[in-house]
């Protein structure tokens, strides 16, 4: 692969974030609010109701700053942090002639690419939280801490320095390695199966645009399956106090012990909602900014 094609991966990857967050971000707003117990009894539709009845559009897309802020760089890294992971399992496995990878060998490509992406996640996921529960606060009556994102994130940095705005960065790591493998290693496979079915030569076909935002979806939802449980902690150690919890582990007990293990998978619902049309919303955007992108080659 040329680096070209690396700078292409950034691009559309930036791109597909974009689509990614304007489709998703009002799911997402339910299941943090759902995962921190802001709202844990209420369903998925009704507060979906209820926060346009309130807010109207800007309701749903409450605390959407830090996301979109941060998700162009942050997509831009995993798909070419993706990209690089192709390259070191190339080496790694003496590929030294460009042979197409398998899917084992691009999982461990996903997973490579988390690593990369988690330098832009965490600060953002860590504001975007901490918004998202702040919301929920205002509605109830309680004045807001936060101004807004530029406010929250000063606000983080001086509660504990960069230390603090990184909160929930281990957390992050074991949400996203697991995630990212499934999340490339079922779109790549989904897009080998619907191009042997369809008899697309996968060196020079094209799926047709249906099959993109399938292979995408079905890769959203096989992610956020496996997410899930690592996503709650992580939402629930980076809205907590300073000093309320000595660790994710810390977190996992205690949640466990006082609400059950099913507590793991609060904000399910909205999680599988958001999943499909997200995810093929990224996939197909990143494909088609790819295909635009074609002169970087």
């Amino acid at each position: 692969m040329s680096s070209e094609s690396a700078l292409k991966s950034f691009l559309s990857g930036g791109f597909g974030g974009v689509c990614t967050v304007i489709i998703g971000h009002p799911f997402d707003l339910i299941k943090v609010r759902i995962q921190t117990g802001a709202a844990a009894n209420s369903s998925t539709f009704g507060m979906l109701g209820k926060m346009f009845a309130s807010g109207g559009i800007r309701g749903i897309y409450r605390g959407v700053s830090a996301p979109l802020t941060a998700v162009t760089p942050m997509f831009a890294v995993s798909f070419w942090g993706y990209d690089m992971g192709k390259r070191i399992v190339q080496y790694a496995t003496n590929n030294t002639h460009g042979t197409n990878l398998s899917i084992s060998q691009l999982c461990m490509a996903g997973g490579i690419s988390a690593i990369p992406c988690t330098v832009v996640m965490t600060p953002s996921e860590r504001i975007k939280c901490l918004l998202q529960v702040q919301a929920n606060e205002v509605e109830k009556g309680k004045k807001p801490k936060y101004t807004g994102l530029m406010d929250c994130a000063k606000q983080v940095y001086k509660e504990g320095g960069i230390r603090s705005i990184y909160k929930g960065t281990g957390a992050t790591l074991l949400r996203d390695i697991p995630g990212s493998i499934a999340w490339f290693g079922t779109y790549e496979l989904v897009k080998k199966e619907l191009m042997r079915i369809q008899n697309i030569d996968p060196a020079s076909g094209q799926l047709s645009p249906l099959a993109v935002l399938s292979a995408g979806g079905f890769a959203g939802v096989v992610c956020w399956t496996i997410q899930i449980p690592a996503d709650t902690l992580k939402s629930r150690f980076q809205t907590a106090s300073p000093g309320q919890y000595t660790g994710i582990l810390d977190v996992y007990q205690r949640l466990v012990k006082e609400e059950g293990h099913s507590a793991l998978f609060r904000g399910f619902r909205p999680a599988m909602i958001r999943a499909f049309p997200a995810n093929a919303a990224c996939f197909f955007g990143m494909e088609v900014s790819r295909e635009a992108l074609s002169f970087l080659d």
